[in-house]
């Protein structure tokens, strides 16, 4: 057992092979969908009931005996074997927290030991031969449940297109990052400066437009205001109740809260925004796809939870355009890697994400190179579980060199010809 970056116990499962061995560490999300698999909680009073006591015994007990002297390389038997032993639609026997770190250390262990880098064995995987650097859709200001406070959007997000590769993405980002941390500061005060969970700053702000206006003063000083755009990250399930929306204490039905996120995409030239509906209002998603799908990603997330079947669904009804990807929503590598694919096949932008109670655990910054994903979310350019991922790209990107190609220019082209 370990902590993560809330202060709450995760798993770490660590897998030996004859040649190498490897660790990794379960992430938690806030902001979780109904349909994400299940992690296996202790209940109690130890650690107010978050013990992991029964998930890492599941790991000892049951799944290590039936792994013990497989082929470290065949990930596809290794996970179908975990998938067996469960034998649940939604990992709640075993844990998703004690399938997916052993899943995640058999990947990382089998590179090793193949003396490969975890995001060329992905490629390998996933049958992908591009070098691609993504996007980083970094978190700057936390509202909703990653801060407590009165904001109801929960992430808002930097996305840097204009810039010329990755390591310029990440400075751009960072000068927006800190120029804003001293404008909030001035008209704040100090404590307007503290972080939530993924970094941001959580300054007590009610109204979206006024954090979005920040922003733009932000970009306007650092002089990236056509380099970089604005994303968002409503979470709408949490304030999504009895089929209304209760957004900056007004009460509207779905049509009502689309014309507000129609005037949120058209004022401030919003390059994405994800979960802007509740997980199952699919009538919402597509009136929104069909009427700014062409000038701005429409994500899935709490609705799409990197399930395959839903990720069809989309496809089918023109629901978005795009979907986040978290290997805990589902459970192991493979399932990711399917789901990735099943993106790909619909044509859809996929994003890899992070949870926002996270670890130094920097796993998704090799999934998202070898799976050639065009973006990635992260959080804020603070606190080590978030730049961990952001440093681990920094190197990959110097192991690439003249090879590895920054996804700003595709994307912006992708837009365009929507």
């Amino acid at each position: 057992m370990l902590l993560d970056s809330r202060g709450n116990p995760a798993v770490e499962a660590e897998v030996q092979t004859q040649k190498a061995t490897a660790s990794a560490i379960m992430p938690e999300g806030a902001s979780t969908g109904s349909l994400e698999a299940m992690e296996l909680r202790d209940g109690g009073k130890a650690f107010l009931g978050k013990g992991v006591k029964k998930a890492i015994a599941n790991v000892n007990e049951t799944i290590a005996p039936k792994l013990k002297g497989l082929d470290s390389g065949n990930q596809k038997q290794a996970d179908k074997i975990m998938l067996d032993l469960d034998s649940t639609s939604n990992k709640s026997r075993l844990g998703a927290n004690a399938i997916l770190p052993v899943s995640i250390a058999l990947c990382k262990a089998s590179a090793a030991a193949q003396g490969i880098q975890v995001f060329e064995y992905i490629g390998k995987l996933a049958e992908n031969k591009e070098s691609i650097l993504p996007v980083p859709l970094m978190n700057v200001i936390n509202g909703g449940k990653h801060a407590g406070d009165e904001l109801a959007v929960q992430e808002f997000m930097l996305v840097p297109l204009g810039a010329g590769s990755y390591s310029e993405a990440l400075q751009f980002n960072v000068e927006i990052y800190q120029t804003l941390k001293q404008i909030i500061k001035d008209k704040f005060g100090k404590s307007a400066i503290n972080v939530g969970d993924e970094g941001g700053f959580a300054p007590s702000i009610s109204k979206t437009e006024d954090v979005l206006k920040l922003m733009q003063l932000a970009l306007k000083e650092t002089g990236y205001e056509k380099q970089v755009r604005i994303a968002l990250d409503f979470a709408a399930n949490s304030f999504h109740h009895n089929e209304k929306y209760i957004f900056e204490g007004k009460e509207c039905n779905n049509m009502q809260f689309l014309e507000i996120v129609e005037g949120l995409i058209e004022r401030f030239n919003l390059a994405s925004v994800e979960d802007p509906f509740a997980e199952q209002d699919w009538q919402a998603f597509c009136a929104l796809t069909k009427s700014k799908g062409a000038k701005c990603q429409i994500v899935g997330d709490d609705l799409l939870v990197t399930s395959v079947e839903r990720i069809q669904r989309a496809l089918k009804l023109s629901a978005c355009n795009s979907v986040i990807i978290k290997p805990n929503q589902v459970g192991t590598v493979t399932e990711t890697l399917k789901a990735v694919q099943a993106a790909k096949d619909a044509g859809f932008n996929f994003i890899i994400s992070h949870r926002s109670g996270d670890s130094e655990d920097d796993f998704i910054a090799d999934l998202a190179v070898g799976t050639g994903a065009l973006q990635i979310k992260a959080g804020a350019p603070a606190r080590s579980e978030r730049t961990a991922k952001y440093n681990r790209l920094l190197r990959i990107e110097e192991m690439l060199g003249k090879k590895g190609e920054y996804a700003g220019k595709r994307l912006l082209e992708k837009f365009q010809n929507e």
